[in-house]
Parts: C-alpha cells; structure tokens; sequence
C-alpha cells in the first residue's frame, strides 16, 4: 500500500464480549455436564463464540483503502485485494425490521459482491461509503 491508508477494524470491546461470552458458554458447559441436552448447546454456543473472536484477533482489519484500491476481508481470515478500477458501486444498503435499522456496506466489483455491516467496520457504513468516495476521487 502506498500513501495515506484508510482502515476500518472491528472494536475492540466487541471482541472483548465475544470472549468473555466463549468463557461463559465454557462454564455453562462444564456446569451442565450430566445433562446431555445442555453440555451440547453450552458446548456448540462456545465453539460459535469462540470462532468469532478468533476470526476478530486473525483479522481485526475488515477493510482498508489506499491510492492503488481496497483490501477487503474474504472469508474467514482472508483477504482480497481489488483495485479501484475494478470497484464500480459503493453503495450502502440500509432496511428497517422491527423498528431497528440496519445498513450493509456493498463493494460491487462486477464480479463479485463485499458486505460489510457496521460490527465490520466499527463505525456506520454510510460514513466508510463517503469515505471511501471523497478519497476515491481525492476530494
């Protein structure tokens, strides 16, 4: 990457609550030996939480840009790295359920589709996608 690098990361006090909840589905686990049914949900919710925090620490960075295009996350621990010429739509898709409000950011390379939500990036995507266009086109 070359110049200045905008980057957009996990927070970190998600992370922080995706570990303490493995720890508490841990425990759950342990407490609930003897009951079948409850040592296997405690067990698979702490395998779950575990993964999360564990793909959080591999890649913190969701998506970072720079003069040459974006790094984007693919995968679990992955990433993919498109050049501006191949970006051509940012746009952010917002719905509304059950009275909550929800934005997705969506990278629209042609070929393939980059979604990232606001637990993503850490702040509200409509923020990265203005972002993300003023330092595009450099205004």
């Amino acid at each position: 990457m070359s110049g200045p690098v905008l980057r957009w990361r996990v927070r970190r006090d998600l992370l922080l609550l995706k570990i303490v909840g493995a720890l508490v589905f841990a425990v759950a686990t342990v407490v609930s030996i003897g009951d079948s049914h409850g040592t296997i949900l405690a067990g698979v919710a702490t395998v779950m939480m575990t993964v999360l925090a564990l793909r959080d620490i591999l890649a913190p960075v969701r998506l970072s840009a720079d003069g040459e295009g974006l790094v984007v996350t693919k995968g679990f621990a992955g990433s993919e790295r498109v050049p501006w010429s191949e970006v051509e739509r940012i746009r952010v898709d917002t719905r509304t359920r059950f009275a909550s409000r929800t934005g997705v950011l969506e990278i629209d390379t042609g070929g393939a589709v980059f979604l990232l939500s606001q637990f993503d990036l850490g702040v509200p995507c409509q923020e990265v996608a203005d972002d993300l266009r003023s330092f595009r086109t450099g205004s």
